[in-house]
């Protein structure tokens, strides 16, 4: 899918390659969006590979003295999810964080990488417009700081040279004044692109709103401020009354399509539906925060080696990694997903191509200590790294509590998708050894049983948990 892979060891170096290769590069974060379009051809004549997922300190969540948050360029959304300073300060975007994906695509999804891909679908960027978010793009040039607002020029399209990177995202906090609510509106619960979403930020004094931001996805070539709604709410007060005619008046700034998911009509009366919930939730004072530690699929510990020396990989290049407890070198696979690495040149075959989409699960395995989707994961990120495959799992040379529970409640069918069952219950239960129901089902929210063996797969997962604190 590529001919030249770079691990930048630091920021000075990822913008010399940028500069060098122009069109031809896009730097590696997350690259759970990446790897499809490159795998779909939808970069035509992207030939080099930057990856920055070593470089040391641009995973950082911080609150400046000015009352300005910061998010680093490798922020996860698992990283929004897991912090308690985005839930107190930027309520709305850790909502849309835990909407994301799933575990797996959350511990490798970028927010920044969200942002630049530029559907107008994409949840986080709704927030971030709403929170009045500026992103700081740089090059060997020099620095520039964007509005959001300003930063997308259509569909899939920013103001971003070539050579530039978005190495900063930064908002105000929300204050004590300030309530925000962000709501998503999908076809499934989880693994699902909106079909709609909304972001309200209303400042309050006395009751009375005197600043507004509602921003909606989904419904236009970008994500969209509906202006006249929000100039609509200022002065006034939250009654049922000024709800509905907010939401009334956010339809007018939103240009809906017609597609597979659903039709523009349907679009525009889910559009009212959801900015009057979201401006009912806000008024009501509810909230829906996940709980206090929520799944992850991550070890506390889990993190990644940095590099003194930028690293360039091409057919040539040996992959050294640490694979189910062992060293392993690949002397082939470096423009492969991980997935295929692991299946044709190393002959594990355990690990599943399911969708090649990030979509099912099937391929799930550990890197440096978080569950993730290895078809979304560059073949030469694994060198260096610490990777298990569900060969792996087994203790001793036995199956495991999960591996064993799976056996004895007959969770098996088809048994395609249970390697990747398998990964994320035993992740899951590293993470947290007494899951609740709920829990364990947020875990699995990133597999699919084509078979339907959920009850029996749930089942399972809960003895297996019973049996290993006993």
């Amino acid at each position: 899918m590529w001919l030249k892979y770079y691990t930048a060891a630091n920021l000075t170096d990822a913008l010399q390659l940028l500069s060098q290769y122009g069109e031809k590069a896009r730097i590696v974060a997350g690259a759970t969006d990446l790897m499809l379009e490159l795998e779909r051809g939808q970069r035509k004549g992207v030939d080099t590979l930057i990856d920055i997922t070593r470089i040391s300190d641009l995973d950082q969540i911080t609150l400046s003295e000015d009352g300005m948050i910061h998010l680093g360029p490798l922020v996860t959304h698992n990283q929004c999810v897991a912090s308690r300073l985005i839930w107190e300060f930027a309520y709305p975007l850790a909502q849309a964080a835990w909407e994301v994906g799933s575990p797996q695509i959350r511990n490798r999804g970028t927010v920044a990488g969200n942002l630049i891909t530029a559907s107008p679908a994409n949840d986080t960027i709704t927030p971030l417009m709403a929170l009045k978010a500026q992103v700081t793009l740089q090059s060997l040039r020099g620095k520039r700081v964007v509005p959001l607002r300003e930063f997308y020029t259509g569909v899939r399209n920013t103001v971003m040279t070539a050579d530039e990177m978005l190495t900063g995202i930064t908002f105000p906090s929300m204050t004590p004044q300030q309530r925000g609510f962000f709501i998503k509106f999908a076809l499934r619960r989880a693994q699902a692109i909106s079909l709609v979403n909304v972001a309200v930020v209303v400042k309050l004094e006395n009751e009375m709103i005197t600043d507004a931001q509602v921003t909606l996805g989904a419904v236009a070539p970008t994500i969209v401020n509906a202006f006249d709604s929000e100039k609509f709410l200022i002065g006034k007060r939250l009654s049922d009354e000024v709800i509905e005619e907010a939401a009334e008046l956010a339809l007018r700034a939103i240009r809906p399509i017609n597609d597979v998911r659903a039709s523009a009509s349907y679009r525009r009366v889910m559009s009212r539906v959801i900015t009057r919930r979201a401006l009912q939730a806000i008024a009501t004072q509810s909230s829906h925060i996940p709980p206090e530690t929520p799944v992850l699929l991550a070890e506390k510990q889990s993190k990644v080696n940095p590099l003194t020396t930028t690293m360039f990989y091409d057919h040539s290049t040996p992959i050294v990694a640490q694979l189910n407890g062992k060293q392993v070198v690949f002397h082939s696979g470096q423009n492969k997903s991980l997935l295929r690495l692991l299946r044709e040149d190393g002959l594990l075959i355990g690990t599943k191509e399911g969708c090649a989409e990030g979509e099912c699960g099937a391929c799930t395995v550990f890197l440096d200590g978080k569950a993730v989707m290895s078809c979304l994961v560059p073949a030469p990120r694994a060198d260096g790294a610490n990777v298990i495959t569900i060969e792996g799992i087994p203790q001793e040379g036995k199956m495991n509590a999960v591996q064993q529970a799976f056996v004895e409640n007959g969770a098996v069918q088809c048994g395609y998708c249970i390697p990747g069952f398998i990964m994320s219950a035993t992740m899951l239960l590293k993470e947290k050894p007494t899951p609740s129901q709920e829990e364990i089902k947020q875990a699995i929210t990133g597999n699919l049983c084509r078979c339907t063996g959920y009850y029996k797969i749930v089942e399972a997962i809960e003895n297996a948990a019973r049996e290993s604190s006993t």
